[in-house]
């Protein structure tokens, strides 16, 4: 009876991403592996256990009960491999070769230019990836290991598998015309004919905003929705509503301050919260120089120039918490920044 060879390393990778994906093309495309290669690592690895992992008769791909359980026992240990592998080959992140950063568009403008330009000085030989996209799109993709870490709204399920670091608490205010003379309490009583924007319904923002207004009973036409910043303080600086935005989106809209209010937002305050949310292949190392350059930008670039108009936001626009694994940021750099 010929030996059985040992269970591969390759196989058990290939399995986990195929279970992420509805297909066997979209689980080969993430992999960058064809079709053919990535079925062959499969049947070897079911060959070796001697049971389905799949049910191959279903489309998209269906676990078994026996491949979910078996998936589930197997990723802790993948997940544990992976981080040692990523700080044996990036603990000097001078010599790591690749990183894909995600990020929310709210950074777009001024915090992520800065700080590419960081990084690659940092990491010089680094090939970087870069993905603009919405919170939940950028957390999907950390989750099927298409990127390294992303920057984003905190999700209120934190997926398992990635490590989550809270950097920045940015609270709701209310946005409105220069002139207006209207007060906050009777614009979200809706007893003003000044309409309110909203965010997109389904993005991570518009819920949190729309779930506070249910909490207070409030009940607001839907006469705009825009899914960007942009948009909606150039339609609030024109007289055309007023909406519920954070000190971060405003800081972004400069060209429009001189024609906007910014307010405390009427009863009880509520905030959303931004994370450095990374998977087990980016280094401690490398998440630690993102984060560290991440909050000087932030405190430089966001919260000391809102605070100079409104140092009323003092004690709750702030960074949040401490760098498990801090890195220094060069003072040449930061005088550059």
């Amino acid at each position: 009876m010929p030996a059985r060879k040992d269970l591969s390393l390759k196989s058990l990778e290939m399995f986990e991403i195929s279970a992420r994906h509805p297909s066997l093309q979209s689980a080969a495309d993430a992999a960058g592996l064809s079709v053919s290669t990535m079925s062959h690592h499969l049947h070897v690895l079911e060959n070796h256990l001697g049971v389905p992992l799949f049910d191959h008769s279903r489309r998209p791909m269906v676990l078994t009960a026996t491949g979910q359980s078996f998936l589930r026992n197997i990723e802790p240990a993948l997940i544990a491999l992976r981080a040692a592998t990523a700080e044996a080959a990036s603990g000097e992140p001078a010599t790591a070769r690749h990183l894909r950063l995600g990020s929310i568009e709210d950074f777009d403008s001024d915090i992520i230019p800065g700080l590419a330009v960081h990084l690659s000085r940092r990491m010089p030989q680094c090939d970087f990836t870069y993905h603009s996209d919405a919170s939940r799109a950028i957390v999907e993709m950390l989750r099927k290991r298409e990127l390294d870490i992303g920057l984003v709204a905190t999700p209120q399920d934190r997926p398992e598998g990635l490590s989550c670091h809270p950097v920045l608490r940015d609270p709701f205010v209310m946005v409105m015309p220069a002139q207006s003379t209207l007060a906050p309490e009777d614009l979200v009583r809706g007893e003003t004919d000044l309409p309110f924007l909203r965010f997109t319904t389904g993005q991570i923002i518009a819920q949190q905003i729309e779930a506070q207004l249910k909490r207070m009973k409030y009940t607001l036409p839907n006469r705009f929705e825009c899914g960007n910043n942009q948009t909606l303080m150039a339609m609030v600086s024109v007289g055309a509503g007023w909406t519920i935005t954070t000190p971060l989106l405003f800081a972004r809209a400069r060209q429009f301050h001189s024609h906007l209010k910014m307010q405390p937002f009427p009863g009880r305050a509520f905030a959303r919260e931004l994370s450095l949310i990374s998977t087990p292949d980016c280094a401690n190392s490398v998440r630690g120089i993102i984060e560290a350059k991440l909050r000087q930008m932030l405190a430089d670039h966001a919260i000391l120039p809102v605070l100079e108009k409104a140092p009323w936001l003092a004690d709750s626009f702030r960074l949040l918490g401490g760098m498990s694994d801090p890195a220094e940021v060069d003072e040449t750099e930061e005088t550059e920044s």
